[in-house]
């Protein structure tokens, strides 16, 4: 039997989100966009996952999931809690923030990693104060909030409107 990506039901309702305390209202859409990204995929097969959308784009479903991935380390590890560990994909091919180096046949791991990574990223953040401030080495020294990295996962993925269509 093919492995398909799980079924998804959100674990939080946005309800009123746009009125509660800024870290709650973060935390909401910071999950809602993760949430979205494992709904867009529930239920699809390897292939379809691993399938480029819009030619010339090399963009897949799988590729953002895996970049979703590389970026919550990048954040919320390895920049705001100081965690000494590399890439989450690590094979001769990755690269690009986990958008290349995509394979169907790695689809099961990649999403099992993508959930890993979002459980150990909100472990690093729990219980910290939003104006705490972290150095960012890369790429160059610069001095940012946990804030800034909560912002920064909601911000560039606009999935609620991505057109994924398996």
């Amino acid at each position: 039997m093919t492995w398909t990506s799980p079924r998804f039901e959100r674990r939080k309702q946005l309800g009123g989100l746009g009125t509660s305390p800024e870290r709650q209202m973060g935390e909401g859409w910071l999950s809602r966009h993760q949430e979205t990204l494992l709904a867009k995929s529930a239920g699809l097969e390897p292939a379809q996952l691993a399938r480029t959308t819009v030619a010339p784009s090399n963009l897949t479903l799988l590729g953002l999931v895996r970049h979703r991935a590389e970026i919550r380390r990048w954040w919320f590890r390895r920049s705001f809690a100081g965690e000494a560990i590399g890439n989450v994909f690590t094979g001769p091919s990755d690269g690009n923030e986990g958008l290349d180096g995509v394979h169907a046949v790695d689809a099961e791991r990649d999403v099992g990693l993508f959930q890993a990574e979002v459980q150990a990223c909100d472990a690093a953040a729990a219980g910290r104060h939003l104006d705490e401030a972290f150095m960012q080495q890369l790429p160059a020294p610069n001095v940012k909030s946990t804030f800034w990295s909560t912002s920064c996962g909601i911000g560039p993925t606009g999935l609620d409107a991505l057109p994924i269509d398996p």
